[in-house]
């Protein structure tokens, strides 16, 4: 890393990365034997593991000690009454904060057809928790308008705290993006959504595990990550991370943290990271 103001900037992010999860049957496990309990996670929902999932995770790694951050996906969810009961249990077990996407439920599992019918829900019973995550996309969403993805957010920021980018390999397209959003008038802080270092094989089974019908979504989604990920010389975290330095270390950025999308490979991701982090701290 030639500038040392940018390796201070990334090892300050690494430092505080929180790692993303989805709630498999061993992934407890591994959790516990890799991270430490500073540590967040998050933890994913899907239609086919249902949301109860989501919730039992986050509240066994809470009661870990881990800030355990569960997605509450809003299609997913079938109203006010639910969502009242899963935010008064996860305040028991001493979540702080949640992640509110849309959700892949297809229909509905009730009244809310987007994040933000269940984000206005949130405040209407009292804003329950301290952060709220939303989510941004840098590249374009597979059925939503760049434009209307950018209003959401705006639309969002009265009920959210913080944006999670989704993945990009595309220094450039970080750039574009916080440029237009932080133009737009969108000044929550972002934490940059990144890929852990991850074997293709492993990738696929991880999304065969997750239900057929998700793992055709999760595939269609990511059909661009597995060919990156995999090719000879491709995309490497480090190098990806260094091009987007320049742009996320302005202050204007507001970007305060990594998102690490683990798909459940914790114990590679955590080598990784405190690998690269021993190389940035070493030329500081």
């Amino acid at each position: 890393m030639r500038n040392k103001r940018h390796g201070a900037f990334l090892a300050e992010m690494l430092t505080s990365a929180r790692y993303e999860v989805l709630p498999t049957g061993t992934i407890e496990d591994k959790v516990l034997e890799h991270l430490s309990p500073d540590r967040t996670v998050t933890v994913t929902a899907s239609p086919a593991k249902g949301i109860e999932a989501t919730l039992s995770l986050a509240e066994r790694l809470a009661r870990h000690g881990y800030p355990a951050v569960p997605h509450l996906a809003a299609r997913m969810i079938s109203g006010r009454q639910e969502l009242s009961e899963i935010c008064a249990r996860m305040k028991e077990a001493g979540v702080r904060t949640v992640f509110v996407p849309g959700g892949d439920q297809d229909p509905p599992a009730g009244d809310y057809s987007s994040a933000l019918d269940l984000l206005e829900d949130l405040t209407a019973i009292g804003s329950p928790f301290p952060e709220v995550g939303i989510t941004g996309y840098p590249e374009s969403h597979p059925t939503i308008s760049d434009d209307l993805t950018v209003q959401s957010m705006w639309d969002k920021r009265r009920h959210a705290t913080h944006v999670v980018s989704n993945l990009t390999f595309d220094p450039d397209q970080i750039r574009a993006w916080v440029d237009r959003m932080r133009g737009r008038g969108i000044t929550m802080p972002m934490l940059l959504g990144i890929p852990g270092p991850i074997d293709r094989a492993k990738l696929l089974a991880m999304a065969t595990k997750i239900g057929v019908g998700d793992s055709t979504r999760f595939l269609a989604k990511h059909k661009g990550t597995f060919a990156r990920l995999a090719a000879p010389g491709g995309f490497t975290g480090e190098r990806f991370l260094e091009q987007c330095a320049p742009v996320l270390a302005r202050p204007e950025a507001l970007v305060t943290g990594l998102h690490v999308y683990t798909f459940n490979q914790v114990a590679e991701t955590e080598a990784w990271r405190r690998g690269y982090l021993e190389k940035l701290m070493a030329v500081r």
